[in-house]
């Protein structure tokens, strides 16, 4: 009997953890974009220098285990044993130097994967401008260069630095598209900068990543990374749309909504996501190339929506 039981119990593990990875999302091991590939280059790293300890400590206890057990009466038995200099020097020196190159490479790439740092690589390139709005349960991208808009879609050309600039007109959240990499908050009467760019032409998943009430599951969005020439037809798509975005209609877009789908909006009213960002700062915004707070003279700003 046990002969037939245990060779069925072993394929139903296998199967079944084939059917629990199947629902496992490798994105952010999958990288697309050069902020991605660095940082799933830290975690890589970071993981194995982790292992350095973790390993041989499930091996020498493994080990230790097998060799000191009751019935070995050939291990050497020292119940007088109380120190070694060897062991502690390893157990103290090994775990330091991990610990020394971990801060060391945490210290580094804090400075090189700061999103607020204009992509390096792709200096010469004109970076395309995005402002993202968080709202319940769905996210605006408006296009202020552009001056369009779209909800739960997104799109630029690929080898180009997006710009990122990120608030949000509802509770907080977190903007992520784990293929380009970088999760960044999204709170009201704040806002955060973030530099994305794609390598390769994709249709990547974006998500929030912090829990922000009943449609939290749905809020998702897509972002496009297209050639050139697929890049301006999108534009051209979405400025032949009849929707426009303006102070009138904009309460309406921010009242909550599940499973939101896909708007485009042929016009975006000039300054929507300062105005956004000022009216809950009595009018104020953080002006990006001095970095101190200025007044904003917008119908948003002026607009009381918050419940």
């Amino acid at each position: 009997m046990k002969k037939k039981i245990l060779p069925r119990l072993s394929n139903l593990l296998c199967l079944s953890s084939a059917f629990l990875l199947a629902g496992c999302d490798w994105d952010t091991l999958n990288p697309k974009g050069v902020i991605g590939i660095q940082e799933k280059s830290l975690i890589l790293t970071a993981t194995y220098a982790m292992l350095l300890v973790v390993v041989p400590v499930i091996v020498l206890t493994l080990l230790f285990a097998w060799q000191y057990r009751q019935s070995n009466t050939n291990a050497e038995y020292l119940p007088k044993w109380s120190h070694s200099n060897k062991i502690e020097v390893v157990i103290w020196v090994v775990p330091s130097l991990i610990i020394l190159f971990l801060a060391v490479l945490t210290y580094q790439t804090c400075i090189s994967l700061d999103p607020y740092r204009p992509i390096d690589e792709e200096a010469n390139v004109k970076p395309i401008h995005v402002d993202v709005v968080a709202l319940d349960w769905k996210w605006l991208f408006v296009y202020p260069d552009e001056g369009i808009a779209t909800v739960n879609q997104m799109a630029f050309p690929v080898n180009t630095p997006v710009e990122f600039r990120i608030t949000s007109d509802s509770v907080m959240n977190s903007f992520f598209i784990p293929q380009l990499g970088s999760m960044v908050y999204a709170m009201a009467g704040m806002q955060t900068q973030l530099h994305l760019s794609s390598n390769d032409v994709g249709n990547y998943a974006g998500e929030s990543a912090n829990f922000s009430g009943r449609g939290f599951s749905d809020m998702r969005f897509r972002a496009l990374a297209m050639s050139n020439d697929d890049y301006a037809a999108w534009v051209q798509k979405v400025k032949a749309s009849s929707e426009q975005l303006d102070s009138s209609n904009y309460p309406k877009l921010a009242a909550p909504s599940e499973a939101n789908p896909v708007e485009y909006f042929s016009h975006a009213e000039p300054g929507l996501f300062d105005g956004i960002v000022a009216k809950y700062n009595n009018g104020m915004v953080m002006d990006k190339s001095t970095g101190k707070m200025m007044h904003v003279q917008s119908a948003m700003s002026d607009m009381n929506m918050k419940e």
